[in-house]
């Protein structure tokens, strides 16, 4: 469970990303509410998570997972350029939260 946990964490970690450009460097009061009420719940799902997971590897693949959506999502929804260096950054990321994944012990 804590796995998924961290994902939904991760997911609202991106979400938050993507929340802090229309606050306009938190002048605009809405945008900023939603900003801090989603990174709060990105670091309570963390805390959850952290319970039954290592802290090193729940926070790499947090922010991986933070990452990887952030990057994707600013290049689909604000056309932020994907050049063959920032696509092979992400594949590293990806294949870093798979492997931290697949290598921690059980819960």
């Amino acid at each position: 469970m804590s796995w998924w946990i961290l994902i939904a964490a991760g997911v609202v970690e991106v979400a938050w990303a993507l929340s802090i450009k229309p606050t306009d460097g938190f002048t605009r009061l809405w945008p900023t509410v939603l900003s801090i009420a989603l990174m709060a719940l990105a670091a309570f799902l963390l805390s959850l998570a952290i319970r039954d997971l290592p802290t090193g590897t729940a926070y790499a693949v947090f922010t991986g997972i933070g990452a990887i959506g952030a990057v994707t999502l600013s290049a689909l929804l604000n056309r932020d350029p994907l050049t063959a260096g920032r696509v092979a950054a992400i594949a590293l990321i990806c294949c870093g939260v798979v492997l931290a994944r697949l290598t921690t012990p059980a819960e």
